[in-house]
């Protein structure tokens, strides 16, 4: 009897797993990109003559087009109207336009071009944004910084709509199953970008011993071709996925104004998004600028021209041993044999060792960044199988906030201490790092989840657009906040190794404070109103 039960390709651990990766690959590439000239902050200062406010401002630029023109909101009712698997690919042709036109704004081939005089003779003034202190350009912004800020910007459109489109795909392929253990894998994955991007984008920028930027950024525009392609496939199994079900987003449950005021009149909602927007803009800025702070912070002294740690093969060699820590810390999660279950984390801790050791020998800030998604690999796995089987995502919000609180306080009072001490200094940045990627871990992995208990499931595309749109606000605003904080209090700096970090930082640790006292509000209201928010996502049997 049971053998004639037809089943779905999301019946399939493989297949849905295998859906899960085409997605999660595509925002490993979207991560790449999106912080693809963070590491090289410095290299645009002297070679493009970007200071920390037009470097902020093109940061902030990638969400302008979400909060102001309110794309996200649209990309949430094309998400539920058009569904998943269309969205997919949209998401990702425009990224890689965008992508494309940044590409050619830090290239050789713009510079002394008509386009270039063009730009810096206008869009120095753009009414209504000005007055309202919102405007993505300034009077002064090098044409290279506006040009990338109008590719950013489209990226951006495209990144923030693929966000939404990855929950509501997860959503689709795991509800009722490992939700919150396949958005966590998602999430440990596409964060491994950030970590590949600190390692590759100075590497291309010098690579031959000539600095050119443009390399670093053409490596992106070829990972947002491969995301394009990692979509498509996607496309295919999610619309055999609909053919077999019968389900149809297009056409079932359209949308409707009504349901964004639904939505909006939740308290249950507008505290996770308030939470959202004040974690996430403590975290995604301050990647924009960890290299360059930590360049500041740390006694770095260059290796040896010809030495084995001034070569370009310690870099493929370093990222191999972290793709390892990543695999085997990862795979522990799900072995079954407790002694296969501690070999393999007893490798991953061994080359995070070895990684950490590579990253101080090479003297590099970027390379010691990149151990920050890590950990993050490591128990993002078992947070999520934990909020699946146990619950307690409230409490896993109010942790991490604690954790980021403590992290950036560290760095702007206790690092600086350690100045002159190169090996102290590594020691401290390495453990601050890798605790601030557990953080990391901890929010997202409770957050996101927690959506589909708030919302009706026929409008939860754009309760994610929703609260996306309410984050992009903090990630336009604080990428620009923190270059004119850095301008304003190193007056006369021109040495960008030289800044001092701890107003900028003292301000994102406030954000963490803010998200605390959010965190523990939300613990109340879950008690009262029974959200659920601290109950697991599969229940037992009964």
């Amino acid at each position: 009897m049971s053998e004639t039960i037809q089943k779905t390709l999301r019946d399939s651990a493989a297949l849905r797993w295998t859906a899960l990766l085409l997605l999660a690959l595509a925002m490993f590439c979207s991560y790449i990109f999106m912080d693809i000239l963070s590491p090289i902050k410095d290299l645009m200062q002297e070679t493009r003559g970007w200071d920390s406010t037009a470097f902020g401002t093109m940061q902030g630029s990638e969400v302008f087009l979400n909060v102001f023109v309110f794309f996200l909101i649209f990309a949430g009712i094309i998400l539920d109207k058009m569904g998943v698997r269309f969205t997919a690919v949209l998401s990702a042709a425009v990224m890689l336009v965008g992508a494309c036109i940044k590409w050619y704004a830090v290239s050789p081939a713009f510079i002394g071009t008509g386009l270039e005089t063009w730009f810096t003779e206008h869009l120095n003034y753009i009414p209504l944004f000005d007055e309202l202190g919102v405007s993505p350009f300034y009077r002064g912004m090098p044409a290279s910084a506006k040009v990338a800020a109008c590719g950013f910007m489209i990226f951006g459109c495209g990144c923030e709509m693929a966000g939404i489109t990855v929950s509501r795909g997860i959503v689709k392929w795991f509800k009722g199953r490992e939700m919150a253990l396949a958005m966590g894998s998602e999430m440990a994955l596409a964060r491994l970008g950030v970590a590949t991007c600190m390692i590759f984008s100075p590497f291309f920028a010098k690579l031959g011993g000539h600095v050119e930027v443009s390399r670093s950024v053409a490596f992106g525009v070829v990972l947002m071709c491969i995301a394009l392609m990692m979509t498509i496939v996607y496309f295919f199994m999610d619309k055999k996925l609909d053919s077999q079900t019968g389900e149809a987003e297009e056409k079932d449950d359209p949308f409707k104004i009504s349901d964004i005021g639904k939505i909006l009149s939740d308290g249950g909602f507008w505290i996770v998004a308030l939470l959202c927007v004040l974690y996430y803009s403590a975290i995604f800025p301050f990647q924009k600028y960890a290299v360059n702070m930590l360049q500041c912070n740390l006694t770095l002294t260059e290796p040896a021209a010809g030495s084995f740690w001034a070569g370009s093969s310690v870099t493929i060699i370093q990222y191999v041993i972290m793709l390892l820590v990543a695999a085997t810390g990862f795979a522990s999660n799900f072995q079954k044999v407790p002694a296969r279950k501690y070999l393999f984390l007893g490798i991953s801790v061994a080359s995070l060792i070895v990684y950490c050791y590579m990253g101080y020998m090479r003297q590099s800030a970027e390379s010691i960044f990149a151990v920050f998604p890590l950990l993050a690999v490591l128990i993002t796995p078992i947070l999520g199988n934990y909020l699946d089987h146990k619950g307690k995502g409230a409490s896993m919000l109010v942790l991490g906030s604690i954790l980021l609180i403590a992290c950036h306080l560290t760095f702007a009072f206790i690092l600086p201490l350690f100045k002159g001490n190169a090996v102290g200094g590594a020691i401290v940045a390495y453990v601050t790092i890798l605790v601030l990627g557990s953080s990391f871990s901890l929010v997202p992995a409770a957050l996101w989840p927690s959506v589909p208990k708030l919302v009706d499931a026929k409008v939860i595309g754009s309760a994610y657009a929703l609260i996306f749109w309410i984050q992009n606000i903090g990630l336009w605003l604080f990428p620009l906040l923190i270059g004119k904080v850095l301008d304003k209090t190193n007056p006369g700096v021109t040495d960008p190794t030289q800044f001092n970090y701890t107003a900028p930082l003292v301000m994102l640790a406030c954000l963490g404070v803010a998200a605390l006292a959010l965190g523990l509000v939300l613990k109340v209201v879950d008690r009262k109103k029974k959200l659920g928010l601290e109950e697991p996502n599969i229940k037992p049997a009964q």
